[in-house]
């Protein structure tokens, strides 16, 4: 398969960084093609556009700032989110990615009759999601609801792709996770990526 790895921490040398730098490597090591998209180092602009916002309900939403991300994310047969919780939500730069590339045309279409939207990324077989949090996992299931979780599965993966196979892993407490805990977590992306077919 062909899967677009996204990164979105703004430190080369975060956890994150290192979580991707393994998917990568475990992904390649069972044959699968990786194109990495560091939304920093690739200075992604994460603001909806007034021309993107304003041909949102359009019959062609104007997409071509954001046109060879586009492509990347057609070209993939999987997706594979690497990224931190803040504030039990995406980073604003990996939320600016959804705004922007998963628009209108490109990852669903409005329905005429006003219901629900209709899935166009059929390609993406595979959505996975590698996280941290820094709070514990009883405050992120019980007390929030697992609202990171929720709007992937639900919503994004879902809307945008019938059947699609949803996965999300996650080492919660970051702040406080040990390096052993670290390294357990590293392994669990590991196996979970190289079993991937």
């Amino acid at each position: 398969m062909r899967i677009l790895l996204v990164l979105a921490h703004p430190l080369e040398n975060s956890f994150a960084a290192s979580t991707a730098a393994v998917a990568k490597e475990a992904l390649e090591g069972s044959g699968h093609t990786v194109d990495l998209l560091d939304l920093y180092r690739e200075d992604f602009d994460p603001r909806l556009t007034i021309a993107e916002r304003g041909s949102y309900h359009a019959k062609s939403q104007d997409t071509s700032a954001v046109a060879g991300l586009v492509e990347r994310l057609k070209a993939a047969d999987g997706l594979v989110l690497v990224f931190p919780q803040w504030w039990f939500n995406f980073p604003a730069i990996l939320k600016g990615f959804f705004d922007r590339v998963f628009a209108p045309g490109v990852a669903f279409d409005h329905d005429p009759d006003g219901g629900r939207i209709i899935p166009r990324l059929q390609n993406i077989r595979v959505f996975l999601a590698l996280t941290t949090t820094g709070s514990p996992w009883w405050v992120v299931h019980l007390y929030m609801g697992n609202p990171v979780r929720r709007l992937l599965k639900r919503g994004i993966a879902a809307f945008c792709s019938r059947g699609v196979d949803f996965r999300m892993i996650s080492l919660h407490d970051m702040d406080r996770a040990t390096e052993a805990k670290r390294k357990r977590h590293l392994e669990r992306v590991r196996t979970l990526l190289g079993r991937l077919r």
